[in-house]
């Protein structure tokens, strides 16, 4: 079987030490192991890169420590992903929204499976989605899935078959 492909968003990365939301954290963790086993194709941007570096230490130490275990690629920024974002910002969010716009691009040029996200404000949430999904359908790209690490991680208590 063929694995998913997914985009880490920055968010994603970041809550691998955020003790301020527990089970967010403890979510992120079991996607990282998930990673770490194979079972995914982990995918993160220049822009993912940049909004990193921009963490204060010891976190930014921390998660740096934390990509060196997993597999993963950064994609290269090119003229379709900025085409692409530039449209989501036009037509699904807004221009301040120009980092989440881009993210998104990255996944659909790339031919990433889905996003995985914890911005629930302009990512994973409905309206978003939708617009996402419009946008690529004229614009000749996939349908792109965007999940809150959550909706992915396996071995929960959800997987107990009783």
């Amino acid at each position: 079987m063929k694995k998913l492909r997914i985009y880490l968003d920055t968010s994603v990365i970041s809550h691998l030490d955020a003790p301020d939301v527990p089970d967010k954290e403890a979510d992120t963790k079991r996607l990282w192991e998930d990673i770490k086993a194979g079972r995914y194709e982990a995918f993160i941007s220049p822009v993912v890169v940049a909004e990193l570096n921009d963490c204060p230490e010891p976190k930014l130490s921390y998660l740096r420590e934390q990509l060196k275990l997993i597999d993963y690629v950064v994609l290269g920024k090119n003229d379709e992903v900025t085409y692409l974002a530039e449209r989501y910002a036009a037509e699904v969010l807004k221009k301040k929204s120009f980092t989440d716009c881009q993210h998104i691009a990255y996944a659909c040029v790339y031919d990433c499976d889905m996003v995985i996200s914890w911005n629930f404000k302009h990512l994973v949430n409905y309206k978003t989605i939708i617009g996402i999904k419009s946008v690529n359908a004229l614009a000749g790209y996939r349908e792109m899935m965007i999940y809150a690490p959550t909706n992915i991680v396996e071995g929960g208590d959800d997987d107990d078959d009783s």
